[in-house]
């Protein structure tokens, strides 16, 4: 089968391979890839910024259908619509193991980045990560369950109340999620970006988000102010991964205000504001990933209509165009991208 390979570390060092087709071994679920979306990491691991175990075939979003499953396996069955976590392995053993936070173990290999992943026309998963894709989500949708899931889990840690103002910096697919996930609990829900994020602020608006700001056109802050009178927002999530974008985080919280990082910085080492957490009594939370308990929840908000995935999705590629679909995402004419396989 085509696969989609990471071969070495370093800028490129991307092709398409000939791989052998995977098949089900105990207590494992063999999935044919319907659709793989591409994610921030899957960028930065192109550009040699992201370490993944090479040779390795990536793609940590997707859908499919299973078509065999190995021995010991009665949960699902050949033609079952299903997701995945991307958990592959953990060691089963360690406190944060038995407290189902997976994404925190220090063995874990995940699919797409030391276990071969989506961007292919078949993979396999552990049964324990597989997921049935409710009935009113369609495939497109359930492959980006992942992403979705990262932000239940990001909100999941933050206390949202009705009628909390909650900030979301940067209009990424990230951001869109995490803004609708807020939503969800009954926030009134504030995303920001800059002039050239037109594209994502207009999707905010389609998608019933409060107050989609262009903030080099209109005061953040005084739009803040006015709706918090003066105190600021209860919480602020930075999706983005920009210095300036934490800084100004931090400045828009009221005192006992919640921050949550949820993006990535291309360096790990940032200029942060610790006199401001102080003064201000700042609850931060870091996020990583997701965890178990965050996919069905997710997989919920589709099936109910609170999560419209599938209005994020501007371009489809098959995985032999990924220099296509990378040019579309850097440019920032895309939103988000998936891959469909080649026979």
């Amino acid at each position: 089968m085509k696969a989609l390979v990471k071969t070495a570390h370093g800028f490129g060092n991307l092709e398409i391979q000939d791989k052998v087709e995977p098949q089900a071994g105990p207590g494992q679920v063999k999935i044919e890839v319907k659709y793989a979306g591409v994610c921030g990491s899957d960028i930065h691991t192109y550009e040699g910024h992201y370490k993944v175990g090479v040779p390795v075939t990536l793609g940590h979003e997707f859908s499919g259908q299973v078509v065999e499953v190995g021995e010991g396996v009665t949960e699902f069955k050949a033609g079952d619509r299903v997701t995945s976590e991307t958990t592959f392995y953990i060691c089963g053993e360690c406190e944060y193991c038995q407290s189902g936070d997976y994404n925190l173990c220090n063995h874990r290999k995940g699919l797409g980045t030391q276990q071969d992943g989506g961007f292919a026309k078949y993979l396999v998963a552990r049964k324990e990560s597989v997921h049935h894709i409710p009935e009113n989500v369609d495939y497109q949708s359930a492959a980006m369950t992942e992403p979705l899931a990262c932000t239940h889990h990001a909100v999941a840690k933050t206390e949202i109340n009705e009628g909390d103002v909650v900030v979301v910096i940067g209009p990424g697919p990230i951001g869109l999620f995490t803004a609708q996930v807020a939503k969800s609990r009954g926030a009134k829900v504030l995303i920001t970006g800059l002039t050239n994020d037109k594209v994502r602020l207009d999707k905010a608006e389609e998608l019933g988000i409060d107050f989609a700001v262009n903030t080099q056109e209109q005061d953040i802050k005084e739009l803040v102010n006015s709706l918090t009178d003066g105190y600021g927002a209860d919480v602020v999530f930075e999706c983005s991964g920009a210095v300036p974008a934490a800084k100004q985080g931090l400045d828009l919280l009221r005192k006992k205000g919640q921050y949550g990082q949820v993006g990535l910085f291309a360096q790990a080492d940032i200029s942060f504001d610790l006199e401001k957490i102080i003064q201000k009594e700042i609850r931060v939370v870091g996020s990583r990933s997701q965890k178990p308990a965050d996919w069905e929840p997710s997989l919920e908000l589709m099936n109910n209509g609170s999560v419209n995935a599938l209005a994020l999705v501007t371009h489809e590629f098959d995985i032999t165009q990924w220099e296509e679909a990378y040019q579309s995402i850097k440019s920032g004419e895309a939103i988000k991208v998936l891959l469909t396989p080649i026979d």
